[in-house]
């Protein structure tokens, strides 16, 4: 899920996988073995926001009322 949404945010923001690898000083075999698990600490993706310009935000959302926390 999160891979995903940072595709679709490199996508947006015209970039790719190399890019990001570059601009968070890793490999591009690294960031490409993280989308393939869908496996990012909230720090990476913490990381990741901000190589991109971007805030994070994390929350919870109750599927009965709708309400986020």
């Amino acid at each position: 899920m999160v891979s995903r949404q940072i595709k679709s945010l490199l996508a947006f923001k015209e970039s790719n996988a190399a890019q990001l690898a570059e601009k968070l000083n890793c490999s591009q075999a690294n960031i490409s073995q993280k989308f393939k698990r869908d496996n990012f600490s909230e720090k990476e993706m913490q990381e990741i926001a901000d190589a991109l310009g971007c805030d994070l935000k994390i929350s919870f959302i109750d599927r009965e009322s709708g309400r986020e926390f």
